[in-house]
């Protein structure tokens, strides 16, 4: 569906504002007219921004950094879908003629217990941060660039380290799932290590650690939806989640012949 873009567009609005994280929130209706078709939705929401301070009504506040679709500081459910109606797409780089004239949409945060609500349609995802501060540091020098170039890597693990390291850290994955879960994100951090020699030394490691973290921040387990794979704007593929479970599962079983050798399990 898309709109004339020689013609503005009416679009109203069901904005989900809440003052901050200890009160409770709720929809407020927002009627936005003279919407061109070819502004992205994150303009939009500035227009209308514009026309709130104006009125002298508090703006809406959402997140945004670059609006090239790289930071993965965007991300709204539009119409119960994360970024909306269009694949391989962030809210930023959404334009308003993926929608026609009149149409109603409902705009809200990331639901997730662990992003919880700070403001309107911002979340807090430091629980993101923490997971990949888990993972630590890999112990091998890699040198400059030309180094970096100079360690051979078969061409099928330098493409999938690179389709993982392309995940933006938005928090689609968390938001489309039905229980919550980042494993999409945290697998695609870790097998992005893991698909590189520089990464192996750490790697099983690396795994346990991160996985560790990620449930104690409170996300749920994945349990094959594939909901986060749809609505990833990068398209980082449930592949990566696999080769974590197999990651781990190794590590846990490292973990339980280094306990028996040692003796620890007498």
């Amino acid at each position: 569906m898309s709109g004339n873009s020689g013609k503005t567009m009416h679009i109203k609005l069901q904005v989900w504002r809440q003052k901050n994280a200890q009160e409770k929130g709720a929809f407020v209706t927002y009627d936005v007219s003279d919407v061109s078709p070819d502004m992205s939705f994150l303009e939009m929401l500035d227009v209308l921004n514009e026309r709130l301070i104006h009125k002298g009504e508090a703006p809406i506040a959402f997140d945004h950094d670059c609006r090239e679709g790289i930071c993965g500081m965007c991300g709204l459910m539009i119409n119960g879908v994360a970024h909306g109606p269009m694949a391989a797409t962030t809210t930023c780089q959404l334009h308003m003629r993926s929608f026609k004239d009149g149409d109603e949409l409902i705009i809200e945060p990331w639901r997730a217990r662990a992003f919880p609500v700070l403001r309107d349609l911002v979340v807090d995802r430091a629980a993101f941060d923490r997971i990949i501060q888990a993972g630590g540091y890999v112990s091998v020098r890699t040198g400059t660039a030309r180094d970096a170039n100079e360690t051979r890597i078969a061409k099928q693990d330098a493409d999938a380290a690179f389709d993982a390291a392309a995940c933006i850290g938005c928090g689609a994955c968390v938001a489309a799932c039905p229980n919550g879960s980042a494993s999409l994100f945290t697998a695609a951090k870790i097998s992005h290590l893991g698909h590189l020699p520089q990464g192996q030394p750490e790697r099983m490691r690396r795994a346990r650690n991160m996985i560790a973290q990620h449930d104690k921040e409170g996300f749920g387990a994945c349990s094959n939806h594939r909901e986060c794979e749809a609505v990833c704007p990068k398209q980082i593929s449930i592949a990566n989640i696999a080769m974590m479970n197999r990651d781990v599962i190794r590590a846990t079983t490292i973990a339980e012949d280094d306990k028996q050798t040692s003796g620890g399990g007498m």
